[in-house]
């Protein structure tokens, strides 16, 4: 099951049929099986032969191939190893929008010539750093106060100073002073997506979102006092430990807390403690579901739920979301959206799926939540974090066996197996595009929510999309639908940690 995928595919639809070589288009999209993908192949580095080659093995496998550079063209693929030579060739024989545009190593091609159907876009097949419209801002003047106009990708450049701010957070949300909380927040989202370090106050003033105290903390270089005493203190560090478990939430931390109770033991051995089946699994699994996820690990994640959806729906898909999506190597937990073409058929679908991983023995925990959706109680006002689609929480036993290059054990560590923390929600498939934007998640999505209330006079959450103004929902089926309508540049989910 480990290698039923490729090794870096974010998503697993089923597989479509495949062309018969007297039905393959040789132009144009109307017949083709990936309509909605349109791939040039850059010659320059690559020649005119293989490049004939390549075109027509793209077209037998049901792929558009465009001729020219056009504003058609969603996928550009090169073999020439050198951004910078590839990003001037490509300006000087294109008017094109190439911001629009995908513009990949022959990885991504070949990938998905194996796999007989258009692959997710990675990091890893990206040729990029070169366009200034798609690099991250590098005057103080140019950053956006909104995350959603911002591009934070994974590599943080004042790690420092983002880790004293998400404490100062943490310990204001554990004292319920939600303003500030936020505020440092918005601080820390901030100095993650600059293109270089802090080391004094004179860069940041014109930055958005930080205020005196906070550049206070900028020249002190994030070692205040204030941060020093939190870590320190008692309170936070047995706040953190308890609600660091699966199922206890900040106001069970803190009655735990009132009561004197101070480490697991405490919990464990108070007999006034009735623990609810998802704490109870928090605590049995606390070593393994308390230690990062490799990406590796949720990909064989994957595969096995993936079987078990076509086990139940051929025509039913898998997409991976959460931090995975936007490129990070490791996470807390692994998070999926399951879909399947016909609305109504979504009820079902999770229930089925747990009863299949039980049947299989690696069910070690779940907690199924039904659809509570209602399109007339839309447009909602609240913009909580959870949505009211079908889903279920998921604690499953991964063999190693199933993981390429073996799981990530902890130190001492022998067994075979981990428990690992997967959350599976099931849209119906008109929701798909704004499920997909609010679980890939981080605070960029949140914020986008922020933008779209006071920059757009419009709703957004995880089921739609209100215009206040038109008092109409708008209709969206990818990702670039809502920040189309939304009057943005299309972010891509690598770009999103915020």
């Amino acid at each position: 099951l480990g290698h039923a995928v490729s090794k870096n595919m974010l998503r697993w639809p089923h597989p479509r049929k495949r062309l018969r070589s007297e039905e393959a288009p040789l132009a144009g999209s109307e017949k083709a099986a990936f309509g909605d993908v349109h791939i040039f192949l850059v010659e320059r580095k690559m020649g005119r032969s293989r490049r004939s080659f390549l075109t027509q093995l793209a077209r037998s496998k049901g792929f558009v191939v465009e001729d020219v550079l056009s504003d058609a063209v969603t996928h550009v693929v090169s073999e020439d190893g050198e951004a910078s030579s590839l990003w001037a060739w490509l300006k000087d024989h294109s008017r094109s929008d190439l911001s629009r545009m995908h513009v990949l190593d022959i990885s991504w091609f070949t990938d998905s010539m194996k796999e007989k159907r258009p692959v997710a876009v990675e990091t890893k097949h990206l040729i990029q750093d070169v366009l200034p419209e798609v690099s991250t801002p590098t005057s103080a003047a140019a950053v956006s106060q909104y995350a959603c106009q911002r591009r934070t990708t994974t590599e943080n450049h004042n790690k420092n100073l983002t880790d004293a701010f998400e404490v100062l957070a943490e310990n204001y949300e554990f004292n319920g002073m939600e303003g500030q909380c936020l505020a440092f927040r918005r601080a820390a989202s901030v100095l993650k997506s600059l293109s270089w370090e802090v080391r004094s106050s004179e860069r940041v003033h014109e930055l958005p979102c930080l205020g005196e105290t906070m550049e206070e903390l900028i020249l002190q270089y994030g070692r205040s006092f204030e941060v020093n005493k939190i870590l320190s203190d008692e309170r936070y560090q047995t706040l953190k430990l308890f609600t660091s478990v699966f199922g206890v939430g900040l106001k069970t931390a803190e009655k735990w807390y009132r009561r004197g109770l101070r480490t697991f033991p405490d919990v464990l051995e108070e007999p006034s403690i009735h623990l609810n089946r998802m704490q109870q699994s928090g605590f049995l699994h606390y070593g393994d579901i308390s230690r990062a996820v490799s990406k590796a690990e949720a990909q064989a994640l994957g595969s096995i739920i993936d079987e078990a959806v076509h086990a139940i729906t051929p025509d039913g898909t898998l997409t991976l979301t959460g931090g995975f999506r936007r490129g990070k190597d490791f996470g807390h937990d692994v998070d999926f959206i399951v879909t399947t073409p016909e609305r109504g058929q979504e009820e079902r679908l999770l229930t089925s799926i747990i009863q299949h991983l039980k049947q299989q023995g690696i069910l070690l925990f779940s907690d199924y939540q039904s659809s509570s959706f209602d399109m007339s109680k839309l447009p909602s006002h609240r913009f909580e974090a959870m949505d009211h689609f079908a889903k279920c929480f998921l604690i499953l036993r991964l063999e190693g066996r199933e993981v390429e290059g073996g799981l990530c054990r902890a130190e001492g560590d022998s067994r075979d197996w981990r428990a690992v923390r997967v959350d599976l929600v099931s849209p119906p498939p008109d929701r798909f595009a704004f499920t997909l934007l609010g679980w890939t998640g981080s605070r960029f999505e949140r914020d986008l929510r922020r933008f779209a209330r006071l920059e757009r006079r419009m709703l957004l959450d995880n089921h739609a999309l209100f215009d206040k103004t038109k008092k109409e929902f708008l209709a969206a089926t990818t990702e670039k639908d809502i920040f189309a309508h939304l009057g943005l540049e299309y972010i891509e989910p690598w770009q999103r940690n915020a």
